[in-house]
């Protein structure tokens, strides 16, 4: 994400009290990805830097509340999501075991260079920017989807769709970038322009969309799948058809100095590509729209 989007797990108060019913029940999480035919695979393994071979453990830095990537479950402590099974995987093909340590977005980077941990991986979009600091093996390609009410009553069908209706976005996000963008390209149309809703609250544009005040809201692909599928046990939303917008890849984080670790990861990752348990993943948590068929290093 650029840059990174809070996301919050549930649908609070304030949806109850617009909606007065007890109908934003959501859906269940479904349970990790079955992972017990992932074997180690030697070759791969032996790639993995001795320091971090030899404790046994990848130590993995995310932001853990940002479903269905990564996210924790009811007790509050146990990590969840596509990209909590990915890597947990990936860890067992190479012979480890993932550690997650969540912390700031804005620090993953600083805490890779410094060795706090091995890897990031927090759906952190690969950037030539970036890739100045650390390495990226990729993994999912992401991008701007629209989010409308259940059953479209807008008709939105794509960005062009958005001139002169209400759009709600995240405050510095993307996203927020993209609509100002729709709606200068609205007005040189000679067509009105997005009425741009800017908010840091999750929660309160799904409330604006839900009640009306806005006709969609631009979030991430897994993020807007997500909510779309759950709020209101899938009832109150829906992701309009259509590919990524500005679309690009995640890749996980690794420390320029570990070049090898980069290696075995894109190998496991390739393998777990190849014998479908990434697809597995991916489906698991309904997200096979963003799915890649070569894993690649800085996009190579």
């Amino acid at each position: 994400m650029k840059p990174r989007l809070l996301v919050t797990t549930l649908l609070v108060a304030t949806l109850t009290a617009c909606g007065g019913t007890s109908d934003n029940a959501q859906t269940t999480p479904p349970p990790s990805s079955d992972l017990s035919s992932v074997k180690k695979d030697d070759t791969l393994a032996a790639l993995v830097p001795p320091a971090i071979a030899q404790t046994g453990k990848l130590r993995v830095g995310s932001n853990i509340q940002n479903p269905p990537n990564n996210f924790y479950k009811e007790d509050g402590k146990t990590p969840q999501g596509s990209e909590v099974d990915l890597i947990n995987a990936i860890a067992a093909k190479i012979g480890l075991k993932a550690e997650h340590s969540d912390m700031a977005f804005s620090s993953l980077i600083t805490s890779l260079e410094t060795g706090r941990v091995d890897v990031t991986m927090a759906a952190m979009n690969d950037t030539a920017e970036r890739q100045q600091k650390i390495d990226f093996v990729d993994y999912f390609t992401s991008g701007i989807t629209i989010m409308v009410q259940k059953g479209n009553p807008q008709g939105v069908k794509g960005p062009d769709d958005l001139c002169g209706k209400g759009v709600a976005v995240n405050l510095g996000s993307s996203q927020e970038t993209f609509a100002k963008e729709q709606s200068q390209k609205c007005l040189a149309a000679g067509k009105p322009e997005v009425q741009v809703s800017v908010t840091d609250s999750d929660t309160g544009n799904q409330n604006q969309l839900r009640t009306g005040r806005v006709a969609a809201i631009l979030n991430d692909l897994p993020t807007a799948v997500y909510v779309a599928k759950t709020a209101g046990d899938g009832g109150f939303f829906e992701v309009v058809e259509l590919a990524p917008i500005n679309g690009g890849p995640y890749g996980i984080g690794v420390n320029k100095q570990n070049a090898k670790l980069s290696e075995a990861i894109k190998g496991a990752l390739q393998a777990l590509i190849d014998d479908g348990t990434y697809a597995k993943i991916l489906g698991n948590w309904d997200i096979k729209q963003g799915a890649i068929t070569k894993a690649a290093i800085n996009g190579k």
